[in-house]
């Protein structure tokens, strides 16, 4: 690989995908080099029209379809189908996030597309996964949460459980389906044949949840709310000082002698109750108490560079404006100017691994819709004005005018 090429250079991606998780899992791989083809209906993928908006535009859908082109076909109409197949023969991966059998309904499931290209990687994103008996329910963010021990998990110990303040298990099913989609890839190629790659929410959002699936495995107990503490250890959570609240993170004997050092506290070193992870944690109020006395005379930037300075893992606590605005943020390149006339001044995240012998991340405008239409039909496909005026005529691509 040449410093000038990307990871993903040269890979095509037919993206059906829509909403949020399969829109973000080709957007990673976009940023990486893909060729991402967005397979719209006449009236688009509802993130379109879904707020914040900014001079007509979504940001929801402007972030996860970065680096695509717009593609429109209307799927119940026989000439659009028959342009998928031909599309999916030039293409290595089709992502799709319909209900499991609506692709197969219209003609371009998993089958249909691979008995033309046999090396094709077929990707589909669902709530439940295509089989077992919630393959057919609908699944959102909410509900995933609600069903997978997440939400049970989160909030306060004497309160409802909590919806984590991101859509954590759309974002985590994106991730897995980009993960899925590389391995996929790469067995191809050692093989010569595709496959169809089921990836589902709740599956991936389970298997994010590693240390309270650890502990079940270990106990039999399921994870319990205990608000802003860590479960297991302490002190390892949120605490109050002057003028706002820190988080602080001491995971062994070394870390909590060197607090209660850095308190003005020695003698917590050698109480009995602190001796171990296990007994701080049984004693987290007693140790709150003493955190948070210190703390109450102190602003949150003097706890934290006080801490630090005793190698005492702690941190402020950030909105997301103060992250992104952050030194770290703009050293590591988290976000990427893009040219884009509808959105002036417009910045895009991209995908975050850094890679030192390829060129930078794609960095490029969300298409607009059917923008690229003509252009890939007639770049891949062959289709001349007369093929393209009749296929419009006939109704291909919604409605003609």
């Amino acid at each position: 690989m040449t410093p000038e090429a990307r990871p993903l250079d040269g890979i095509r991606i037919l993206d059906f995908t829509r909403v949020l998780a399969g829109p973000l899992s080709t957007a990673l791989l976009a940023d990486l080099g893909a060729e991402v083809i967005k397979i719209e209906p006449p009236h688009g993928d509802d993130y379109r029209a879904i707020g914040p908006m900014r001079n007509g535009e979504s940001a929801l859908f402007t972030v996860m379809n970065r680096n695509k082109k717009s593609l429109v076909l209307d799927l119940k109409h026989p000439d659009a189908v028959q342009l998928v197949r031909e599309l999916a023969e030039r293409a290595d991966v089709v992502v799709e996030n319909f209900r499991p059998g609506v692709a197969d309904r219209l003609g371009i499931g998993a089958e249909a597309l691979s008995r033309h290209n046999p090396k094709l990687v077929y990707v589909s994103v669902s709530g439940f996964g295509q089989t077992g008996p919630y393959a057919h329910r609908p699944a959102y963010d909410i509900i995933v949460q609600a069903m997978s021990g997440l939400m049970e998990a989160t909030g306060d110990p004497e309160g409802a459980p909590t919806l984590v303040g991101e859509a954590v298990s759309d974002v985590v099913a994106g991730l897995f389906a980009s993960w899925a989609t590389l391995a996929a890839l790469l067995q191809t190629q050692r093989t010569g044949r595709g496959q169809h790659v089921d990836v589902a929410m709740f599956d991936t959002t389970l298997s994010f949840l590693a240390t309270s699936m650890a502990r079940f495995l270990f106990t039999g107990k399921p994870a319990r709310r205990v608000g802003n503490r860590h479960p297991l250890s302490a002190p390892f959570g949120v605490y109050r000082a002057k003028d706002g609240h820190f988080a602080l993170a001491v995971l062994n004997k070394r870390l909590f002698d060197a607090l209660a050092a850095a308190m003005g506290m020695p003698a917590l070193a050698g109480d009995a109750r602190f001796a171990t992870d296990e007994s701080r944690s049984e004693q987290e109020p007693a140790l709150r108490r003493f955190i948070e006395s210190w703390a109450a005379s102190h602003e949150v930037e003097e706890v934290v560079a006080r801490l630090e300075q005793a190698g005492v893992p702690a941190a402020p606590i950030w909105n997301i404006a103060q992250a992104l605005a952050s030194p770290q943020a703009h050293a590591r390149e988290l976000l990427r100017a893009v040219d884009d006339e509808r959105l002036p001044g417009l910045q895009l995240p991209t995908q975050p691994v850094r890679f030192n012998g390829a060129a930078p991340n794609r960095a490029a405008r969300a298409p607009a819709l059917g923008e690229h239409t003509h252009e890939l039909l007639a770049g891949l496909l062959g289709c001349g004005l007369d093929k393209l005026a009749e296929l419009r005529e006939a109704g291909a691509f919604g409605a003609p005018d």
